[in-house]
């Protein structure tokens, strides 16, 4: 193959990393319904509820940033995400802490 016959396909990467977006809201779904689950026991307390209601609320800051990143992508060329990608990191990071909180309670 010559160097005039290759062409960069940026489309292909950014359909990829967009569908990389909607596997991680599909796995933080999975991940926050299971830090729901401890408030729904028949013995839990206010201290469940409450780490409860904040995996949700963080659950939803992570899904409205996957669903803004992956809109996006979409753009041509694709728009960068350097602000979205550390605010999605420091979110997995909260949401790791309080799901080890809510495996201490």
């Amino acid at each position: 193959m010559t160097e005039q016959e290759w062409t960069p396909d940026h489309g292909a990467s950014a359909e990829r990393t967009r569908l990389a977006w909607r596997r991680t809201g599909l796995s933080a779904t999975v991940v926050g319904l299971l830090a729901l689950r401890p408030a729904f026991h028949p013995d839990a307390g206010a201290a469940q509820w409450i780490l409860a209601a904040l995996s949700g609320l963080g659950w939803t800051f992570l899904i409205a940033l996957a669903y803004r990143r992956a809109r996006a992508l979409r753009r041509r060329p694709p728009h960068p995400g350097r602000r979205a990608i550390t605010a999605y990191a420091l979110l997995v990071v909260a949401l790791a802490a309080l799901a080890g909180l809510v495996v201490m309670l």
